[in-house]
């Protein structure tokens, strides 16, 4: 089998000599992993890094081997990163977790549109503001999605203001108020899809997003939480 694909290096270990194994987010084809022959020489050394945008033809003679990668740059995302410890550690978050919670060779639909929009965004002020969608919407795409429709306690729709640990539905202000210190703040501009949220409203929907992925994926398979994910608000400044 034989295709040609786009996407993001979320993964690069050394291989023998001079060959790479790497994993490439996809457009078409998801998370998909390949061998690298002669990866090492001068005109190549820039292209492998985390978060670089490729063009790749893959090749296996059947479906369970492992790909033959042709590799050519298309975009060198990693230099929007490294001089920035922020963006550095949010690239490393992003790849660790589409590493570890994306299933291989399994088309992610409109998810790679939101894992593309922070990469076209890193250069914006309001760059965390795509960081924090991207696990919004990964909590979506492992079937951890909240209901946040109505409120969990009276059926209304209206002045949503919190979100429940337990069972992961939206509370109004009205019947969350006496336990607002145990509740989550309601993701009101993920819903509203706004841009520029104030910094204290994207710390809260990652302290959101960091309780239901541990629990409800990490926790759920044995897994430990990764420890760059762990660290990113601090290192981020929310």
């Amino acid at each position: 089998m034989q295709f040609s694909d786009e996407g993001y290096i979320i993964k690069s270990r050394r291989h023998g000599e001079s060959g790479l194994i790497l994993t490439v987010l996809t457009r078409s084809n998801g998370k998909i992993s390949g061998y690298v022959k002669n990866a090492f020489n001068s005109k190549k050394n820039g292209i492998y890094q985390l978060g670089n945008s490729v063009s790749l033809n893959a090749y296996a003679r059947l479906e369970e081997d492992l790909y033959s990668f042709h590799v050519d740059l298309l975009k060198a995302e990693a230099v929007n990163f490294m001089s920035d410890e922020a963006k550095l550690s949010a690239l490393s978050s992003l790849c660790e977790l589409c590493n570890i919670c994306l299933p291989e060779k399994e088309n992610i639909g409109r998810f790679y549109n939101i894992i593309e929009t922070f990469f076209n965004n890193i250069l914006q002020e309001n760059w965390k503001v795509y960081y924090s969608y991207f696990e919004f919407y990964l909590l979506e795409y492992l079937g951890i999605g909240l209901d946040l429709s109505e409120c969990a306690a009276t059926g209304t729709k209206e002045n949503l203001k919190y979100i429940s640990p337990n069972s992961g539905k939206a509370v109004c202000a009205q019947a969350g108020a006496p336990y607002a210190d145990r509740l989550f703040l309601y993701p009101k501009y993920v819903i509203e899809k706004k841009e520029n949220p104030p910094s204290q409203e994207i710390r809260e929907v990652l302290k959101l997003t960091e309780f239901f992925l541990n629990k409800n994926f990490f926790q759920a398979h044995g897994l430990k939480f990764p420890e760059n994910r762990a660290n990113l608000r601090h290192i981020m400044q929310l």
